[in-house]
């Protein structure tokens, strides 16, 4: 028995990108496949965006890295963006979508402790969320995937059903502290919360003193045509983590909340050695300047409509394989009648083109924030000639 130099913890296929433009990705002996995966949901940007190359190049040859003893001008430019935008005061920036949730978590407990309740520490999350992939992070699902082999794991968590507002009223007790959820559903399969699961969890923590936290890590950041999909439900949340798009590709991430939800978070409760370096901090501010844009919002919103569209014509065709569209703006899940990690990998092996699997047989959609018409009309050429020529495996 030998392992690999890398742990083979990824199922790694045969794509081996080398290179990357705008929304294709080039493999190593010189093949083009479209890029609809974006890094899940990472490139929003697509591949070398000069005005990212600018900046990266420009800031690396400046200042890299410094503690966070210190202080920092791009972390505080960056910073007050963000709160100008959002319904934030305070940001902690950090390197990952885990670590962003990570803070929250750590956030939402210590207000409680900071008012004199540090018995209220139970976070109500849902089920089929994905949230990372840290101790934490796992601690907070019901995937028996992502948690077995890791046992024990953090108490703390109650998993209930997703949207389902009287199961969310049911499990409140002394000691819950907030529910925490995708406002869409990633890995669990593209779902969006309904707007009276969302709205009546706002209602439900303004009654009960409880604290609604978003993981906002894949469906923020102009994802879903808004700056962030809690806006298309008109609920304010006091802490949502971001990460993946907020870097375009550069390692970033963020947890934001209000004044009041951060109170505990003072001088010593939490850090990171690399969360808001210089680089990062620089890349942050390029990439948000471009995308908190409304003219660039509106063109995800018009680029996911038609995509949708697209889909949507789609399904009558091949109505033995596909069954309905799901999610929001750019943020779109194909459910299939059969198993979708199958159909995903004769798009990229046979079609060129890249997607993503997940749960309740979807195939993710994903793409750059920045496509056009003709890249949506690629996308759904490619999937109309994978669905001519496509067998579905038989079921065992």
């Amino acid at each position: 028995m030998s392992i690999t130099p890398l742990m083979p913890v990824y199922p790694r296929c045969d794509v081996r990108p080398v290179r990357g433009e705008g929304c294709y990705l080039i493999g190593e002996r010189g093949e083009r496949y479209l890029d609809f995966a974006a890094g899940i949901a990472v490139n929003a940007l697509g591949h070398g965006d000069p005005r990212l190359v600018k900046t990266i190049t420009e800031q690396a040859a400046t200042l890299m890295h410094v503690s966070n003893l210190y202080g920092s001008p791009l972390g505080e430019e960056l910073a007050q963006m963000i709160v100008n935008s959002t319904f934030a005061d305070t940001v902690f920036f950090t390197n990952s979508g885990a670590e962003a949730v990570e803070c929250a978590i750590k956030t939402a407990r210590r207000y409680h402790y900071a008012k004199g309740a540090p018995h209220r520490h139970k976070i109500i999350t849902f089920a089929n969320a994905f949230h990372g992939r840290t101790l934490g992070t796992i601690s907070a699902t019901n995937q028996p995937k992502m948690r077995d082999g890791f046992e024990p794991l953090l108490p703390g968590f109650e998993v209930i059903a997703f949207n389902d507002l009287a199961a969310a009223e049911a499990a409140i007790d002394e000691n819950t502290a907030g529910f925490m959820l995708e406002t869409v559903q990633g890995e669990g399969g593209l779902m969006p919360a309904s707007e009276e699961f969302l709205t009546g969890l706002r209602t439900l923590c303004d009654e009960h003193g409880l604290l609604l936290i978003l993981d906002e890590v894949q469906c923020g950041v102009g994802r879903t045509g808004t700056l962030f999909a809690y806006e298309q439900y008109g609920v304010t949340p006091d802490i949502v983590a971001v990460a993946k798009g907020i870097g375009a590709g550069f390692p970033l991430g963020a947890c934001l909340a209000t004044e009041n939800a951060a109170q505990g978070m003072v001088a010593g409760t939490h850090g990171s050695t690399y969360g808001g370096n210089p680089l990062a901090m620089a890349v942050g501010k390029t990439v948000w300047g471009i995308i908190q844009d409304e003219d660039f919002l509106a063109h995800v919103r018009q680029m996911g409509e038609r995509l949708r569209s697209g889909l949507e014509q789609l399904i009558p065709n091949h109505d033995d394989l596909f069954e309905s569209v799901r999610g929001r703006g750019l943020m779109l899940g194909l459910r299939m009648k059969s198993d979708s990690r199958a159909f995903v990998a004769h798009l990229r092996d046979n079609h060129g083109l890249l997607t993503v699997a997940a749960g309740d047989n979807i195939v993710r959609i994903l793409p750059p924030l920045v496509i056009e018409e003709n890249h949506i009309s690629e996308c759904l050429e490619k999937l109309s000639a994978a669905a001519r020529d496509y067998t579905p495996p038989v079921a065992s």
